[in-house]
């Protein structure tokens, strides 16, 4: 296993928390930037694991996020060894700050950073920020060197300011940053990097294709009840089972917000466009951008 080579932290979240804990031939490690269907592979991962549409315990009884400020660093360490299934972690620190092992899986997810940046406004939303920051003392994180600012008043303002801050965990840069760090290795047997867009339109192909990633062999007969699990609407139906750190959230439901491509088109002109298009320049290659917006850009 080889050590993390650069350090993410940020208010909720610390990558030195992977400090001691025992990876084991066959994790999965889930790491995503935020927004982009992060508790979606968790799902997927889970169905394929268990080969049920039923999960036997609710998702954050099976999948711990590891970075976050939310449980007391020795009870996260004793709840991930005292799991007996194939485990499969939550994170969202990019490749480079992570523990590396051939012998884990790492699974990251691209996403339209336009839809991801109005996707998070709503996440924000909907948190319980006094509740997310009582976790956050009970587990003995870093005093606060000054609060956050409170958010811009309004929609655009708000998706504006996650476009153009350069902070190393939230914004349009980091997202760019964590999936440029699968890209680059995507074409290792461990490592892969799927697409938001492609779980929506083939979501049998992208689970069958992951299930032989993993080595997960699934009785052909339980396929249609897992694709179905799968489903955004299912998801939704479930929400109070599937919703990850489930006492964050105002309203479990709505962490399931809406999870379609084009939310953006309603709040951008094109002079906006120009401008972001600018910004994306700055930050990636064409190929990875192409990528990501699917040549919508």
């Amino acid at each position: 296993m080889t050590a993390p080579a650069v350090r993410y932290q940020s208010i909720f979240m610390d990558n030195d928390r992977w400090n001691g804990v025992e990876l084991r031939e066959d994790d999965i490690i889930v790491a995503t930037p935020a927004k982009c269907g992060t508790t979606w592979t968790q799902i997927i991962c889970a169905l394929l694991v268990f080969r049920s549409p039923e999960l036997p315990r609710p998702l954050d009884e099976l999948s711990v996020w590891v970075d976050a400020y939310f449980r007391p660093h020795d009870d996260m360490l004793a709840f991930l060894d005292a799991q007996d299934h194939r485990r499969f972690l939550k994170s969202h620190t990019p490749l480079d700050g992570l523990p590396r092992d051939d012998r884990v899986t790492y699974i990251s997810i691209g996403r339209d950073p336009r839809d991801v940046g109005i996707s998070t406004d709503n996440h924000f939303a909907n948190m319980d920020f006094a509740k997310a920051m009582q976790l956050r003392a009970a587990a003995l994180a870093p005093d606060l060197a000054t609060a956050p600012e409170p958010p811009a008043p309004t929609l655009y303002e708000r998706f504006w300011n996650w476009v153009d801050t350069d902070d190393e965990l939230i914004g349009l840069a980091a997202m760019i940053r964590h999936i440029e760090s699968f890209w680059y290795r995507r074409e290792e047997p461990n490592i892969v990097l799927l697409h938001f867009d492609d779980l929506k339109t083939d979501l049998e192909g992208q689970m069958r294709a992951l299930a032989a990633t993993l080595d997960i062999p699934i009785p052909e007969p339980l396929w249609p009840d897992l694709v179905h699990a799968a489903t955004f609407d299912a998801v939704r139906t479930n929400a109070a089972t599937l919703t990850p750190e489930n006492d964050l959230w105002k309203d479990r439901t709505v962490f399931f917000n809406k999870g379609t491509t084009g939310q953006w088109k309603h709040l951008l002109t094109p002079a906006d466009l120009t401008r972001y298009r600018a910004r994306i320049n700055e930050l990636t290659t064409p190929e990875i951008a192409a990528w990501l917006h699917r040549d919508t850009l």
